[in-house]
């Protein structure tokens, strides 16, 4: 399995190929129904969220923990790289780790970035934080949300 700087460079990849190809596919088509156009967003949200997707479906024995799992308001550095604190809940007896997908958004909810970020050890009982971190620089108001959760 790829280093997580491999992980990230394919994302942002994704991202940068979807940001391109939208504009261009409504600038050639000469069907810009509202249809159209919202097929072709769905389609650049797929591509977008493809690698953190896979890196999810990739956990064998996972449980959907969506609810059990929060993102803060983001933040944005002088880098432009946005930044959301991530908190878990382990309802379990056990200790666990979780793997959370985060999509940074614009405020018409456009689909901006997405990462995963990995909480790895939360004993029993017991809630973990980590940081989500976009993949690019952002610019304009951004807002995290969690997307997907998987315990393990």
């Amino acid at each position: 399995m790829p280093g997580p700087r491999t992980r990230g460079t394919t994302t942002a990849a994704l991202l940068a190929a979807a940001a391109l190809a939208v504009p261009a596919l409504t600038a050639c088509s000469d069907d810009d129904t509202p249809t159209s156009v919202a097929s072709k967003a769905a389609s650049a949200y797929a591509t977008a969220t493809a690698e953190p997707g896979r890196r999810l479906d990739d956990i064998t024995g996972g449980v959907d923990v969506k609810g059990s799992v929060s993102v803060g308001k983001a933040t944005t550095d002088s880098g432009g790289r946005a930044s959301a604190e991530v908190t878990a809940r382990n309802t379990t007896g056990s200790t666990r780790s979780f793997a959370v997908q985060v999509d940074f958004k614009d405020d018409s909810g456009n689909l901006l970035d997405a990462t995963v970020v990995t909480l790895s050890d939360v004993a029993g009982g017991e809630s973990g934080k980590g940081t989500a971190r976009s993949t690019r620089d952002l610019s304009g108001d951004v807002r995290a949300e969690v997307a997907r959760a998987v315990r393990y």
